[in-house]
């Protein structure tokens, strides 16, 4: 989610805060396609090329006609679109949240070195970022369409003059980005339940690792992705326990707890202070 964030934001400057709706797309098209025909997978692609014709709509029609305004228009128009997406999904699929199963052949643990077990289907959620990691570094810097891309993102009055369709090259690069966002909100919600409005925490947590990673770096949006989870996960496992140590209260856990869940803003912050940027520039 946050490498097609980072690929809207850094290719057209634009803000958009409806990308968490993307994400409930396809997690709410998986759920209903697999519900009906009985297939994760075909559930999967339905939702993966649903939220990329989404995206490609919401860019013909609203879009295109936010490049040249402020970010402040930008950010009441995306606003006004989570909230139709909301409504939307309410009226299509109720307010009952969805299930979603874990595919056959994903279910179950594997044995790691060291004898951990670790779920089958997270991992195969890991070995997918780093397939998607190295496709769009292919993309973007071995092929025709990435060499339009970095070249829109630098001056996208010379790509126009030149003959490239900006207005296409757009919108394929938004769709592409809401395709990444629906295949993340796909394969979470056989994690846990399909329901409105999903789509804005995991949001602000994409804008932290952009804001991390540099914005416009599909880099720094891999790196600030595993930096922002490893300090997530840690803070959540072991702050309760360490205050633990030292209160004898029974708040000591929700104390803990409170302080996790502030440690990827502090060490966001702390990242800004030495690099106002992020951590790489955005042609990374």
């Amino acid at each position: 989610m946050a490498s097609g964030l980072t690929l809207v934001f850094g290719v057209m400057g634009l803000i958009n805060l409806a990308h968490g709706s993307f994400y409930m797309t396809g997690a709410f098209v998986t759920a209903w396609v697999s519900g009906t025909t009985g297939s994760f997978w075909i559930g999967l692609l339905a939702g993966t090329l649903a939220a990329a014709v989404v995206g490609a709509v919401v860019e013909f029609l609203v879009m295109r006609r936010l490049y040249h305004r402020d970010h402040l228009d930008q950010v009441l128009a995306t606003f006004a679109l989570i909230l139709i997406f909301s409504e939307g999904t309410r009226w299509l699929y109720g307010s009952s949240p969805l299930w979603l199963n874990v595919p056959d052949i994903l279910k179950g643990s594997v044995s790691l070195p060291g004898g951990v077990n670790y779920s089958l289907y997270r991992l195969a959620i890991i070995l997918m970022g780093v397939v998607i990691a190295v496709g769009l570094y292919l993309l973007i810097s071995k092929t025709r369409l990435g060499m339009r891309i970095r070249a829109g993102e630098n001056d996208r009055e010379m790509i126009g003059a030149l003959g490239v369709d900006i207005s296409t090259l757009y919108t394929l690069v938004f769709a592409l980005g809401a395709a990444l966002a629906g295949i993340a909100g796909a394969t979470v919600g056989a994690l846990q339940s399909v329901q409105v409005g999903m789509g804005e925490p995991v949001l602000i947590l994409a804008f932290v690792v952009i804001v991390i990673g540099g914005i416009g770096s599909i880099k720094g949006a891999l790196i600030g992705s595993l930096m922002v989870g490893i300090v997530d996960t840690l803070g959540r496992i072991l702050l309760p326990d360490f205050f633990k140590l030292f209160m004898a209260s029974s708040d000591a856990s929700g104390v803990g707890a409170a302080l996790a869940s502030m440690l990827i803003y502090v060490l966001m912050a702390i990242i800004l202070a030495f690099k106002p940027h992020g951590l790489f520039a955005a042609n990374d």
